[in-house]
C-alpha cells in the first residue's frame, strides 16, 4: 500500500496532517464548495481557500485577468466575504468535510494579521491558517510585508501569538533574498512555508496604449513561473528544517514531483483549475502512478531525493 500522507505542522500540537500532498492554491479554488458539484474534493490532501480579509472587498476594478503566452496575469485584489460571514457561511459547511480546509488570511497592517488569526483560532471546519505577506505594507509606503525578513518575521510573531493552529506562510518571490525572508518566518514561529506567490508583471493594450489591467500591475502565474518557484523550492529546503509546500505553474504530475524533489512536503495546483477543474486529481493520480511504477511505497522517499 502507497503511503501518501503527510504531517505539515509536526511542532504544532493540534498537528495538520494530509492523506496526501495535493492542495489547491489560495485564489484559484474559491471556497471548495464551488468545485464540490464539478470533483470529489474529499480525495484532495488539503483545500486553500481564497484570501480573507477583515472586512469584505469587491476587489480591484475591472479588467482584473489578462492571459499571457504561458500563464495568467490577475489583478482580482483580494475580491471576498469577510471574515465574519466566512465563519458564519463557510466553516459550517468545512466542518462537515473529511478534506482539511486552510484559510488565507491578507491584511494591510499587522495588526489585521492578528486580528483574523484570533478570530479564526478554534473554529470547526478551519484546520490551519495560511498567512499572505505579498500584501502591501501601508506603513511602509505600500513595499509587500514579504519583502523584507524583518516584516516578514513581524507579521508571522502576530499570527503566531494570536492562534493555537498550525501556521503556514505563504512567502512572495518579489524580494532580493527569498532564504533569509524563509529563515526570518522559521525563527519567528511559522510550523510551514509556501512558496511560491504570484511574480509582478503588466500587459499592454497596443490599440488604447494604455494597461491593460484596471489595477495597471498583476500577479504572473501558470506555467511561466515553475523554474523560478522551483528554484526558491530548492534554496528554501536546504536553509530551513520545516516543512515545504510548493507552488507555482503546476500543471502535471511531473511538475509536482520535480517539486517534491526539491524539497516540498506537499504541494498547490493554482492556476492549472482555471481550464481543468480536475487538475488536482489528475496530478495526484499521477503521482500514484509514478510511484507504484517506480516501486516508491512512502512518499517520504521522494521528498527532497533532489537535494
Amino acid at each position: 500500500m502507497t503511503n501518501l500522507s503527510v504531517q505539515l505542522a509536526p511542532k504544532n500540537k493540534q498537528g495538520l496532517s494530509l492523506t496526501n500532498p495535493v492542495m489547491t492554491a489560495s485564489g484559484t479554488f474559491g471556497y471548495g464548495t464551488e468545485h464540490s458539484q464539478l470533483l470529489d474534493i474529499q480525495k484532495l490532501g488539503a483545500i486553500v481557500c481564497k484570501g480573507t480579509t477583515l472586512e469584505p472587498r469587491e476587489g480591484n476594478p475591472q479588467p482584473r485577468l489578462a492571459e499571457t503566452a504561458y500563464g495568467l496575469l490577475n489583478s482580482i485584489g483580494l475580491q471576498n466575504i469577510g471574515v465574519e460571514a466566512l465563519i458564519r457561511e463557510k466553516a459550517p459547511i468545512w466542518a462537515g468535510w473529511q478534506v482539511p480546509v486552510i484559510v488565507n488570511i491578507a491584511g494591510e497592517k499587522v495588526n489585521d494579521y492578528a486580528r483574523l488569526a484570533d478570530r479564526l483560532d478554534g473554529v470547526a471546519g478551519v484546520s490551519a491558517i495560511e498567512v499572505n505577506i505579498s500584501c502591501p505594507n501601508i506603513r511602509a509606503g505600500g513595499a509587500e510585508f514579504g519583502a523584507s525578513p524583518k516584516s516578514a518575521a513581524a507579521v508571522t510573531t502576530a499570527v503566531r501569538r494570536a492562534t493555537s493552529q498550525p501556521v503556514l506562510v505563504k512567502l512572495t518571490p518579489n524580494t532580493s533574498n527569498i532564504v533569509e525572508v524563509a529563515m526570518a518566518v522559521a525563527e519567528a514561529g511559522a510550523d510551514a512555508i509556501s512558496l511560491i506567490n504570484t511574480l509582478k508583471g503588466i500587459a499592454i493594450d497596443i490599440t488604447r496604449r494604455r494597461p491593460l489591467l484596471g489595477n495597471i500591475i498583476g500577479g504572473l502565474s501558470g506555467p511561466a513561473i515553475k523554474p523560478v518557484a522551483l528554484c526558491m523550492v530548492y534554496e528554501v529546503a536546504r536553509a530551513v528544517e520545516l516543512p515545504i509546500i510548493g507552488c507555482g505553474g503546476i500543471t502535471t504530475a511531473s511538475d509536482a514531483i520535480e517539486f517534491i524533489m526539491a524539497g516540498a512536503s506537499a504541494i498547490q495546483v493554482g492556476t492549472a483549475s482555471f481550464t481543468n477543474p480536475r487538475a488536482p486529481l489528475d496530478v495526484l493520480e499521477g503521482i500514484e502512478q509514478f510511484m507504484s511504477k517506480e516501486r516508491i511505497n512512502n512518499l517520504a522517499e521522494l521528498i527532497g531525493s533532489a537535494v
